[in-house]
C-alpha cells in the first residue's frame, strides 16, 4: 500500500522546531498499516528535517546557535546574497543536515503511530529569518 499527502506547517521564526506531533496527527489520517515506513521530505531548500532530542528545548537552541556561528551570513565569498544575509547559510544547513526522513510506522489500536525511540523528535530547522509557511510530503507505504 502506499498513500501520499501534504502536510503545511505554518511560518516558524528561525530556529529548530519539534514538529512530531504535526506529523503524527497527518499519519493517523492516512489509511492504517500494520507495519510501514513514513517517508518525509520537506518540499525547500532553506530549511531542514533531522530527527533529534525531543524533550528539552535547549538542545533546539544550542543546535541552532552552532549552525549559527559555524556558518555565519556575512561570510565575504558568498556571492548568493541578493535574497539576504541569510539565505546562503541557509541552504548550507539544509544540505548539511537534510530535508528528508524514513520513519518507522505501527498502527496502534487501528491507527498509524511513528515508532521513534522514547527521547526522539523530528525536528523542522527554520533557518530563513522569514522563511514562510513550509510544505512536507507525506509518503506512507506499508501493509
Amino acid at each position: 500500500m502506499w498513500h501520499r499527502d501534504t502536510l503545511t506547517l505554518s511560518a516558524r521564526k528561525r530556529g529548530f522546531h519539534l514538529i512530531s506531533d504535526e506529523v503524527e496527527q497527518a499519519l493517523a489520517e492516512m489509511p492504517p498499516v500494520s507495519v510501514g515506513l513514513l517517508h518525509v521530505q520537506l518540499l525547500h531548500t532553506s530549511a531542514s528535517l533531522t530527527l533529534n532530542e525531543n524533550a528539552d528545548p535547549d538542545v533546539r537552541h544550542d543546535m541552532d546557535a552552532f549552525l549559527r556561528r559555524l556558518v555565519p551570513g556575512n561570510l565575504p565569498y558568498f556571492r548568493h546574497t541578493l535574497e539576504g544575509d541569510d539565505d546562503m547559510p541557509a541552504h548550507v544547513f539544509a544540505s548539511l543536515l537534510g530535508t528528508q526522513l524514513t520513519l518507522p510506522v505501527e498502527a496502534r489500536r487501528g491507527v498509524n503511530r511513528l515508532a521513534l525511540g522514547t527521547w526522539q523528535g523530528i525536528w523542522l530547522g527554520e533557518h530563513r529569518d522569514h522563511g514562510g509557511s513550509r510544505r512536507l510530503c507525506l509518503t506512507l507505504s506499508g501493509e
